[in-house]
């Protein structure tokens, strides 16, 4: 398969691309800077997203799955001024949220021609429980994320467009390795029935099997990874 697959340069993103490159799929990974290969994409700009997509299919030919895998994780407190409380959440909205739904439209239009094709979107437990004082955006941005897969899925079933999430919970990754080494760690496992969290390899398993291989009945289906620390 031909897939894009956005936020490719660490973490979940990096481990998802080794996976799909692994299993023989081309994939065309997108990252700010566009190091190592990757096709560089500010999400944070309006055109981002076009950029990102149009590099793509420039270098595939066509695209059969959509993976939006790009997010920012950036806090911001109560007590600041308006000016930054608002900067903070427009750029969270922009990267999280709004880049996913632009890739989201114009992948639809292009399965449309093709006769179908997947998404598969990357969530968070946030989405479902929320997230820490400092992270209403980060959270807002998530279920927005995944009311969108589920507008896809139920809009565009028909015409053979499938559309699934990732809800991971924390993850061992570039994003939240100081977090979990530092204080809040040892909370945060202490919150998992598993004992642990999960590793990027495993989220990118679960990515790799929506978007390649879930059978179609499933659309619309949100997956956590999260050992048990949050069940719904």
């Amino acid at each position: 398969m031909n897939i894009l697959l956005t936020g490719a340069s660490r973490g979940i993103g990096a481990a998802t691309l080794d996976a799909l490159n692994k299993a023989g799929h081309r994939v065309a990974g997108q990252s700010t800077a566009g190091n190592d290969g990757l096709i560089a994409a500010d999400f944070g700009e309006p055109d981002g997203a076009r950029h990102a997509w149009e590099a793509a299919l420039a270098k595939l030919g066509t695209i059969d799955v959509l993976i939006n895998n790009a997010g920012i994780f950036e806090g911001v407190d109560i007590d600041c001024s308006d000016e930054d409380w608002h900067a903070a959440w427009a750029r969270t909205l922009a990267v999280n949220l709004q880049a996913s739904a632009d890739l989201c439209r114009l992948a639809i239009r292009h399965f449309r021609e093709k006769g179908g094709g997947r998404i598969v979107n990357v969530a968070s437990r946030a989405a479902f429980r929320g997230d820490s004082p400092n992270h209403w955006h980060y959270a807002a941005s998530k279920a927005g994320m995944v009311a969108m897969t589920r507008s896809i899925a139920r809009g565009y079933a028909a015409e053979n467009i499938l559309a699934f999430a990732v809800a991971p919970g924390f993850t061992v990754s570039d994003m939240t390795e100081e977090y979990l080494t530092g204080r809040g760690g040892a909370q945060i496992v202490a919150d998992i029935p598993l004992g642990r969290v999960a590793s990027t390899v495993e989220v990118a398993e679960t990515i790799r099997w929506l978007a390649t291989e879930a059978p179609p009945s499933a659309t619309g289906t949100v997956i956590d990874v999260n050992g048990a620390s949050y069940v719904r």
